[in-house]
């Protein structure tokens, strides 16, 4: 007898195609059928939706052989067990003020038929990342939780740097030796930064980066008046974010932070001067999830150039405005679109980055958030030799259907890179684009 029974909505199995072993040993997975029939509608799109939805029904299909069933249930390679319930999904056993011609209610009727039967007996759970649907499934006493797997406690989001307090003296130290090597608890993480600061007065400061190879705290290489294509850094955290930016050594960034923290800026600049001045990079790649409105690129008229550029004129405008900066007043919208034409700037969408292999480039994805944690492995396992990628978001700004502050790709990236010398963060808190914007931020 399985030690729990695990129901799960059509969304989850949208969300992570891997779901159907996530459940652990001894466990059984109930898909009801309905949730099948769900999936029919969505195997034909070519979004990352449309991708799980053929994922899980391949998987589905595997798991079926001589003498197997799915409706009897069938082994899982973790221990446990999977079965498609064909009963109970007329909503008979729901109250009849709930509309029984949702698919929705049919699962929720189901879960509670196994919740009536196993009463006492083994816990029966309802695995939905539908907020109505969980609290629909309170309202009649049905366990319910979300799918947290990859999920990640965003209170305890690893920020990329902190304050450490030490006697003055030991400041001065650091200043005139170039280093600080007594022990700091807990250690730092690989390309961590620290604020030392004094524990008499707060105002002696100075700032670092922890190599953990050498077990050391070393100074910032970039000055604080330092300009990259035009743009100085306006705050520590700004400086932080240059540090990794200009670090060829540093493959992947992540830079989190809400609206007007300058991340998009600090970032294009950086690829900008690392492509345009320095040509370390041949190219400058710049791309975004096409669904801030909920509609994909082909709901607009013209090619692929028309349709995509009202989805990347923010990331247009920065690009303008930078080259204003560095190169004068005029000229900076020509200048861009030389370079887009002669192809040393790239806008493309993240559609077309499947299956490609992209060396020698700087790659920028904005509205990070936006992504499932699969859509960015995928995006990073396409980073080819000398490459950098740097992804930019805010965690708590989300339109994506199924993610959240905690379940999104930027932040799962963040948990699983932290420590590994080719990766840096830096949360960005202080907004700079305007006071207006930054109380907006904050408030709204």
């Amino acid at each position: 007898m399985p030690d729990k029974i695990f129901v799960l909505d059509t969304n989850v199995l949208l969300h992570d195609s891997g779901c159907l072993t996530a459940f652990g040993k001894g466990n059984e997975v109930v898909i009801p059928i309905t949730v099948l029939e769900e999936l029919d509608q969505f195997k034909k799109r070519q979004d990352e939706v449309g991708r799980n939805a053929r994922k899980v029904t391949r998987d589905l299909d595997a798991l079926r052989g001589e003498g197997k069933h799915l409706s009897e249930g069938v082994e899982l390679s973790n221990g446990g067990r999977l079965r498609i319930e064909l009963k109970y999904q007329d909503a008979a056993s729901v109250p009849s003020i709930f509309n029984s011609a949702t698919n929705d209610v049919r699962i929720l009727g189901l879960a509670l038929h196994l919740t009536n039967e196993y009463k006492g007996k083994k816990p029966v759970v309802l695995i939905s990342k539908d907020i109505n649907l969980r609290v629909k499934s309170d309202a009649v006493q049905v366990a319910t939780e979300d799918y947290e797997n990859k999920t990640v406690n965003i209170s305890e989001l690893f920020s990329g740097h902190r304050i450490i307090q030490i006697p003055d003296e030991e400041i001065n130290s650091y200043y005139r030796d170039k280093a600080y090597r007594k022990p700091i608890e807990p250690v730092p993480l690989a390309n961590e930064f620290a604020m030392l600061q004094s524990e008499t007065n707060p105002d002696h400061t100075a700032l670092g980066r922890y190599f953990p190879k050498e077990n050391v705290l070393l100074p910032l290489t970039i000055p604080d008046d330092s300009d990259v294509f035009g743009i100085r850094p306006l705050n520590r955290e700004q400086r932080y974010t240059l540090e990794l930016l200009m670090d060829d050594k540093i493959s992947l960034i992540a830079l989190v932070g809400i609206a007007g923290t300058g991340k998009t800026l600090l970032a294009l600049a950086a690829g900008l001067e690392k492509v345009v001045n320095t040509d370390t990079y041949r190219r400058l790649l710049v791309s975004k999830p096409i669904m801030p409105m909920g509609k994909d690129i082909g709901y607009l008229p013209g090619d692929v150039d028309e349709k995509l550029m009202p989805r990347m004129q923010s990331v247009s405008d920065n690009l303008e405005f930078l080259f204003m900066t560095s190169g004068g007043i005029e000229g900076g919208e020509e200048r861009l679109q030389e370079l887009i034409e002669d192809g040393i700037i790239e806008l493309e969408p993240l559609t077309y980055i499947r299956g490609r292999s992209i060396p020698r480039q700087f790659i920028i994805v904005d509205e990070a958030q936006n992504l499932t944690p699969l859509e960015l492995k995928t995006i990073i396992t396409r980073a080819g030799k000398g490459s950098k990628i740097v992804l930019c978001g805010d965690a708590y700004q989300i339109d994506h259907p199924y993610l959240d502050a905690g379940s999104n790709g930027l932040t799962y990236v963040i948990e699983c890179f932290k420590g590994s010398p080719l990766f840096g963060t830096v949360t960005l808190t202080k907004g700079e684009r305007s006071e207006l914007a930054e109380t907006a931020a904050l408030l709204m």
